[in-house]
């Protein structure tokens, strides 16, 4: 520590004496919290209706978001536009037959959802190109339904626990949202587990009971159902059975496919807070320090410290520090390494 009370380098090399004196400069003022915008309304904390309670947002409960109304406008032209082309074409595809119409749509929910049965399959030219078609854009519309309602369950979820959590305590609305943030995969993993379990049920009890299977052909038809396996010795032949499975089958398929999207987003939280615990408790070095030190003036201040510390944790990468800081100096009109109104208003003006 020199004499007269002022830092000295962490590092043994001289920087700069004009990269010093802006720092200097920049260091005059300490940034204990950052204040960020929100960029959207529904990222502000839950209102509290006075009681320490939090009022549970309408628009979780109430209307659908508008992304999650689009899936379904796409999904019902997809499965009404099928039901009508595999109806004009019905005596192009053989098979045991029930309803045309039902058939035809039985058909395409098989075929989205790449279940493949073989009950009913393409005998012509025009229907096996028809069916390669529908099933491309089948599998697409599948993957972006799973991503909605995958989000739509998790937000429900999040309502309900905010609503359990606030019963009976007064718990901070910030606390609340960080406890819910932390469990947020697990959650959606339990629910869309006890969910699947539940279809798996239903689907055993009713292929028992109307398609008159034993218990084991039943479960087997579930599970090769729901893994797409398809194998065909045995699916839905009666009419009953057929209008339940245009509903069980895409329910089925999407939730098997949602938890198995759960067990890899686990998989990768636990990666990244290994990987955190670890940058966090090991210890900085000569070369850490070195690597730190973005503008070479010898030392490391607070901002410069987090950011490396961000970069190792997989937070943020080299590439979004570079297109940041390239912003940041075309702001910077008088390039005095810091931002001022008057900065903002002449790079706007220019």
């Amino acid at each position: 520590m020199a004499s007269n009370g002022a830092k000295e380098p962490l590092l043994s090399w001289s920087p700069d004496p004009a990269a010093q004196k802006v720092t200097r400069q920049l260091r005059k003022r300490r940034y204990l919290r950052s204040r960020t915008a929100a960029p959207f309304a529904d990222l502000a904390p839950p209102e509290t209706n006075g009681t320490g309670s939090i009022q549970l947002s309408k628009s979780i409960f109430g209307k659908l978001s508008p992304s999650f109304r689009q899936v379904a406008i796409y999904f019902a032209v997809y499965i009404g536009v099928g039901a009508v082309i595999f109806y004009l074409v019905r005596n192009q595809i053989k098979g045991h037959k029930t309803d045309g119409v039902l058939d035809a749509l039985y058909f395409t929910i098989v075929t989205m959802t790449t279940v493949g049965y073989g009950d009913l399959v393409p005998n012509s030219t025009l229907t096996k190109l028809l069916a390669c078609a529908f099933v491309f854009t089948g599998m697409s519309l599948v993957g972006l339904i799973l991503t909605k309602a995958g989000d739509y369950l998790v937000e429900k979820q999040e309502a309900l626990l905010l609503k359990a959590m606030t019963i009976g305590q007064k718990v901070g609305p910030t606390e609340i949202l960080k406890e819910v943030k932390n469990h947020k995969i697990r959650l959606k993993f339990f629910l869309v587990f006890f969910l699947l379990l539940f279809l798996i049920a239903i689907g055993t009890a009713f292929l028992v009971s109307v398609e008159k299977l034993d218990v084991i052909d039943a479960f087997y038809c579930v599970c090769s159902t729901f893994t797409t396996l398809g194998y065909g010795d045995r699916s839905f032949s009666t009419q009953t059975g057929r209008i339940f499975a245009v509903f069980w089958i895409l329910a089925g398929t999407i939730c098997l496919a949602q938890l198995f999207l759960c067990i890899a987003e686990m998989n990768t939280e636990s990666k990244q807070k290994a990987i955190v615990k670890w940058v966090l408790t090991r210890k900085m070095t000569n070369l850490d320090l070195e690597a730190a030190d973005l503008d070479e003036d010898g030392s490391v201040g607070a901002a410069e410290f987090i950011i490396y510390k961000l970069k190792e944790m997989g937070k943020i990468s080299q590439e979004d520090i570079s297109v940041i800081l390239q912003e940041f100096e075309e702001l910077d009109v008088d390039q005095s390494g810091s931002l001022s109104i008057s900065d903002l208003t002449l790079s706007q003006s220019s």
